[in-house]
């Protein structure tokens, strides 16, 4: 046994603790790890603009695409030595190099604000490999630069300068992030998303990667806040709203600032954004909680009073809120966050705060707005009863707990699994019945279950209803799952709590993918938002090193293993032309087996919903005129090699 004492601890000091868990404090690594450095600088620019301190934020992407300028004309950090910093430094560098210090942890600086840990502005230092802030204050331009989070010599004058402000400019540590490219659509949504939740705040976004000229300077400025921002959500998702007017309710007090927007559409999917501080908060939390108490409450108060509910109708809560689209918009003083990355509040006294606002409001409007109050209640009972027949008839076909009662409707080509627990069966959806013969033979009977398709499937974004429940590939899909399509699916009669898209690790595997992803979207979206979707990673290649095997998903993988594993070794590259060129050995191996394999969970985050929505649309609808200039666009990023001509 290993001694364990004093000398086993590690302490880390300064930015250290960063740099070595940076999950810790940015989520993860990945693509939203990335922007979230921006978000940070972004957030400290806009706690000035929601305190009154600036009226406009310039955020700039350098054409490298990795350079981003944050720059705004609030107050400017102060640079004058620190009081309490025992090395005499700057406040400036007290700030971007200790983690918890910034001016939000009283009450004296900002009324509200979406930085409060005072870890943000350190964090993007200590990850940045190259950081530097400039700052107007007094008549005189400073600079400070850092190199990840390590200062360069102390803040300094630079020059003369009007007005007030901080520019910040930071690179990404290569040695940190897989992947340092920034993406300008995502980065172009958050900024205009801040435009509506603060009225009358400019933000000019400058993107020096655009091919277009014309395209690299854009300015966000929305002063009808979150009600623009609510039309705006309906109108990209293509919905009708059933009201004429939203309904709004705004509150200023001490315990904070709330604004509201609601509306209901013919839409069944719930579409609610939430955002404190400015921040978007993706899953939620008290302050949604609150909300939805008080629309479950209050519009019951309504049904009661005015007794509209058809006999043998019952409401429950999903009814009350299908087809609501939302925005809620909330600043308190201390807020409290799960996590640095912000997206869930955890304030207990919030949902009564919230419910108190929201609930007499909404309740006085319904009185008042009779017309459009009929209109939400005649969409309530549709939901009822649709949701009422479809369990009916989900109960007629649900799987059986013994294996010899399982409906007998189940497509001649699925080969099920012998388990009867849907938690732990899995649904692969193989390309081709070659593939589909090695999956059957490789995959493990107990859990996993195959289901072969031929070719491509339809795309259920231009096709009718009609014709996408005719389509043989797609009917089948729906048989094997069991739960039902559209708005009658039932997910409590889902047969497997996995459906992994097991497709050739090609162009047209790729293709075939999409389709699945446009259907799964379009006719059993609960599947997405539940987390039931994955996209299994078979190997393109076989790369024998010396006497050793590796497997690559693409090219990339296949160049790194070569350059870092070969040395003076053999190497043998193989590719696959398909799934069913492997043997089943080597696709459970690779594939299939829990213990190895890797499947990516598809997931719509909230900042990308609208995108989603949009991208589907457009590049999977009828119109053929925005797939045009997709292409046109982006022609000269294709691999030529890899196009089939």
């Amino acid at each position: 046994m290993s001694d364990y004492g004093a000398s086993q601890i590690t302490i880390l000091e300064g930015l250290e603790p960063v740099r070595k868990r940076p999950g810790m404090y940015i989520g993860g690594v990945g693509k939203e790890g990335l922007h979230h450095l921006i978000w940070e600088v972004l957030d400290n620019a806009v706690d000035e603009a929601i305190n009154g301190f600036a009226s406009t934020i310039q955020v700039t992407l350098a054409k490298d695409g990795e350079t981003v300028t944050v720059e705004d004309n609030g107050r400017g950090i102060p640079v004058e030595r620190h009081p309490k910093d025992a090395a005499g430094r700057s406040t400036l560098e007290v700030i971007y190099t200790v983690l918890h210090a910034g001016g939000k942890f009283e009450q004296g600086a900002y009324r509200t604000a979406g930085g409060l840990h005072g870890v943000g502005a350190s964090v993007v230092n200590a990850l940045s490999s190259k950081l530097v802030v400039q700052v107007r204050r007094g008549g005189h331009l400073y600079e400070q630069t850092f190199r990840r989070g390590v200062p360069q010599g102390d803040v300094a004058v630079v020059g003369e300068a009007r007005g007030t402000g901080t520019k910040v400019t930071f690179k990404p540590d290569s040695r940190i992030f897989p992947n340092t490219d920034f993406d300008p659509q995502l980065i172009a949504r958050r900024l205009e998303v801040k435009t509506y939740l603060h009225g009358g705040l400019r933000i000019v976004w400058r993107d020096e990667t655009a091919k277009d000229k014309d395209q690299r300077v854009t300015e966000f400025k929305h002063d009808g806040g979150i009600v623009e921002y609510l039309d705006d959500l309906i109108q990209a998702r293509d919905r009708r709203a059933i009201l004429e007017e939203p309904f709004t309710v705004e509150r200023d007090d001490d315990e904070g600032r709330i604004h509201i927007a609601l509306s209901w559409t013919e839409s069944t999917d719930v579409v609610l954004h939430s955002f404190v501080n400015g921040i978007p908060t993706q899953d939620g939390g008290t302050h949604e909680s609150g909300l939805r108490d008080a629309i479950n409450r209050a519009v019951r108060a309504y049904l009661d009073a005015h007794d509209v509910v058809p006999r043998g109708v019952t409401i429950n809560p999903d009814d009350i809120r299908e087809g609501l689209t939302g925005a809620l918009n909330l600043f308190i003083a201390e807020p409290q966050f799960q996590g640095q990355t912000k997206d869930k509040l955890n304030n207990p006294e919030v949902r009564a705060y919230v419910a108190g606002v929201a609930r007499p409001a909404l309740e006085q409007w319904l009185n008042a707005h009779q017309t459009q109050a009929h209109g939400i209640v005649t969409r309530i009972i549709q939901a009822a009863k649709a949701r009422q027949a479809s369990r009916s008839a989900a109960q007629a076909v649900r799987r059986k707990t013994p294996v010899g009662s399982r409906r007998l409707n189940l497509p001649g080509k699925l080969a099920d699994c012998t388990s009867t627990d849907p938690a732990e069966c899995e649904l692969f959806l193989v390309e081709g019945d070659s593939a589909g013969g090695s999956a059957k033979q490789g995959r493990d009977r107990q859990n996993q279950a195959i289901l072969p398709l031929r070719g491509k499937v339809l795309n259920a974004e231009q096709a009718t209803d009609r014709k996408v429940l005719a389509n043989q590939e797609l009917s089948d899909i729906v048989k094997a799952l069991g739960c039902g399509m559209g708005r009658h699916i039932d997910l409590d009669a889902l047969r497997y709590h996995r459906i992994i898209l097991l497709m050739d690790a090609d162009s047209d595997g790729h293709h075939i993918s999409t389709l699945l992803l446009t259907f799964f979207y379009r006719y059993m979206k609960p599947l997405i938002d539940e987390g039931h979707v994955f996209i299994a990673q078979p190997p393109l290649y076989k790369v024998v090193i010396g006497q050793e095997t590796y497997w690559a998903a693409d090219d990339r993988q296949k160049d790194e293993l070569i350059a870092n594993k070969a040395g003076r070794s053999k190497v043998e590259i193989s590719r696959f032309k398909g799934l069913g060129e492997m043997n089943p050995s080597t696709l459970y191996k690779t594939t299939l087996d829990p213990l190895r394999r890797h499947l990516l969970c598809v997931r719509i985050a909230d900042d990308d919903k609208l995108a989603t929505e949009t991208t589907i649309t457009e590049l999977m609808g009828r119109d053929a005129a925005a797939r045009y200039h997709f292409v046109m666009e982006r022609a000269d990023e294709a691999d030529a090699e890899a196009l089939d001509i």
